[in-house]
């Protein structure tokens, strides 16, 4: 966090009461059908950079967008319901304005009292948000003094409301975006050794990028999930009915070579889990990796291989984790994402080990396993997650660097 300011360097430069700070968020929350939120953990993340503005006597405008309304203003996509949920959250009012620019967005502002939260209408009902164009970029900055970032899962985004005014007004990390940052920076950035990754999911297709900087950059590489079935077959293993892209057999040589002239061990199962069909309670049986039957399919590792891991585990300082090692949504093909899951929470919890994770299906997977209250970090940040893994630069971190 060397490179960016915080809100601590914002609060030593002198009282912000009154003035107009900006923050984008992340509100981006999944709603049903009767429009209620159906997860609030955004939200939740939110509220210490806001009760902390609120504490200083801010008057604080919230910048997020919400679905993909291509520049068009669609009722659906109001933000106006979510700041409803966030003032329950903050047990205090939060009002909204109809527009997050021009005179709608500063006069909500300046009718605020001070420590007054607004929630600006959708950054994207703008079309000028997401070509992050400078004249949009200039029009938020316009009603502001200060700008803050508190939505890391929106900084692998070069838009307006992320990037651009970041160069317009004195730029500073919220507390949820630093609390990420160096939670990233201890997992890869320096970490301490040995460092594991687990990396699971279906296809390899989606996550070259990610493997490839990976195994320069780590100890041990655990590759569970249908990926590894594809890295099974490129060393000549059958994999029978298994979810495998056998096309991707060289790409999957040459990152295991990659591994090799780095010093990088990989992990692959050496038994599994396999059945005839992907449902729950399937008939199943345990095979050493070399065994798997011609009809059956790979659905989870197996005890030897989570016994392998598990002796990694207990030697790691840091574990960097993204995606399942099996069909975890399926009973009882989650037995492997979950007994892995828990032991690194418990050496975690043991204080042995930091561990970082990251990936929609990698949270659900954790929070099934009952595990990721005890991981150092669990990011909620898809897209922005995989990108800083993959060595990319964000370009909404890249604009607070240096204030």
């Amino acid at each position: 966090m060397a490179n960016h300011k915080t809100l601590d360097d914002l609060f030593g430069q002198g009282s912000i009461a009154g003035k107009h700070v900006l923050v984008r968020a992340d509100l981006n929350v999944p709603v049903n059908e009767a429009g209620d939120v159906t997860d609030a953990t955004r939200l939740e993340r939110l509220l210490p950079t806001l009760k902390d503005l609120h504490a200083k006597g801010a008057k604080v405008g919230i910048l997020s967008h919400f679905g993909r309304p291509k520049g068009e203003r669609k009722p659906e996509m109001s933000l106006k319901p979510i700041a409803a949920v966030l003032a329950d959250l903050l047990g205090q009012p939060v009002t909204f304005a109809e527009d997050c620019i021009g005179l709608a967005a500063g006069d909500a502002l300046s009718a605020l009292p001070e420590g007054g939260i607004v929630v600006l209408e959708n950054t994207r009902f703008h079309a000028g948000e997401e070509k992050n164009d400078k004249a949009f970029a200039q029009a938020l900055a316009a009603n502001a003094e200060i700008y803050v970032n508190d939505a890391f899962s929106a900084a692998h985004r070069a838009h307006g409301s992320t990037e651009g005014i970041a160069h317009l007004l004195p730029a500073y990390a919220g507390r949820a975006m630093e609390q990420e940052l160096n939670a990233l920076g201890k997992a890869l950035g320096t970490p301490e050794r040995p460092v594991v990754a687990i990396v699971g999911g279906a296809k390899i297709s989606t996550k070259l990028d990610l493997l490839g900087n990976l195994v320069a950059r780590v100890d041990a590489l655990m590759i569970g999930g249908g990926m590894a079935n594809t890295f099974l077959a490129a060393k000549g293993v059958n994999v029978g009915k298994s979810l495998c892209e056998h096309d991707l057999a060289d790409t999957a040589r040459e990152i295991m070579k990659k591994a090799d002239a780095a010093g990088c061990t990989i992990i692959l199962p050496t038994d599994a889990v396999v059945a005839a069909e992907f449902k729950a309670h399937a008939p199943s049986k345990t095979v050493p990796i070399n065994e798997v039957p011609d009809d059956q399919m790979i659905l989870d590792v197996g005890t030897d291989t989570l016994a392998t891991l598990a002796g990694h585990f207990e030697t790691a300082k840091t574990v960097v984790w993204n995606g399942p090692l099996g069909a975890f949504e399926v009973e009882p093909f989650n037995i492997g994402t979950d007994t892995a899951a828990r032991h690194v929470a418990m050496l975690t919890k043991m204080g042995t080990m930091v561990s970082v994770a990251g990936g929609g299906d990698t949270v659900a997977a954790l929070n099934g396993a009952g595990a990721a209250d005890d991981f150092s970090y669990v990011s909620t940040a898809g897209g922005a997650f995989l990108e800083w893994l993959e060595g990319k630069t964000l370009p909404g971190v890249a604009a607070l660097e240096n204030g």
